[in-house]
């Protein structure tokens, strides 16, 4: 039988400097979840992070505050504190291969270069645990990854990552009933195409929300440095 999940883990980078960027997008989704579950992540020095309790689902909320390089850390800390297997994570993070507004949800598998993942596999000695991947588009050159998971999204590109996250929340009852296989569908679908264009102007349609609602100005991401203090790459 499938393990439910008792922690949920959002990726990013702390500080205001890196709350808007794309490498962030892990933290936006992590913190809005726990939102809508009423649990406000506060500091844990402990487990090296921001750390919260949905005590009616029994579900931590972590938010390492490390840089992303060093996340294994703080989600190995937890983790043991609690005694949580790997299969009862979820870990949220950007994805470079998918692009803006695309989601994918699945168990296991390759790390695709991403140091977050890289760091929590090393320290759990598994890559057997769930992860949501968030698109942010790949800039085309990978000698420019670093500067554009850095940056934050264009306008369009938040829209599209905004409506990715709503989505992802109309799909957290499926998720949280232990129902991976009915989630993984209503997450890993197409989004839909945008409204045609009215002739005259206009679309038809209004804005879901202010495009920069989303992320805490106290936190953010880059990946991949050799210490908690150095900007790393991605």
């Amino acid at each position: 039988m499938q393990a439910s999940l008792r922690l949920i883990v959002g990726l990013g980078n702390p500080g205001a400097e890196y709350a808007e960027t794309r490498h962030n997008a892990g933290f936006w989704l992590c913190e809005r979840l726990a939102r809508e579950l009423g649990v406000t992540p506060g500091r844990e020095s402990r487990f090296h992070g921001l750390a919260g309790l949905a005590r009616a689902e029994s579900l931590w909320f972590l938010l390492p505050q490390t840089f992303m390089n060093r996340c294994g850390q703080s989600v190995r800390a937890l983790m043991q504190f609690y005694r949580i297997e790997p299969a009862e994570m979820l870990v949220m993070h950007d994805e470079l291969d998918l692009p803006p507004g695309q989601l994918r949800l699945k168990f296991g598998g390759g790390l695709g270069g991403h140091n977050g993942l890289k760091d929590i596999t090393a320290h759990l000695g598994t890559q057997d645990y769930w992860r949501l991947r968030i698109g942010i588009g790949h800039p085309g050159d990978r000698n420019e990854v670093v500067d554009y998971v850095l940056k934050p999204p264009r306008k369009e590109e938040r829209g599209e990552i905004d409506a990715a996250l709503d989505r992802a929340l109309l799909a957290w009852p499926t998720l949280a009933r232990g129902d991976f296989g009915a989630a993984t569908q209503k997450i890993n679908s197409k989004p839909p195409p945008p409204p045609t264009p009215r002739p005259g102007g206009g679309d038809g349609s209004s804005s879901l929300r202010d495009s920069g609602s989303l992320a805490s100005p106290a936190l953010g991401r880059p990946g991949g440095g050799a210490a908690p203090q150095k900007k790393e790459n991605p």
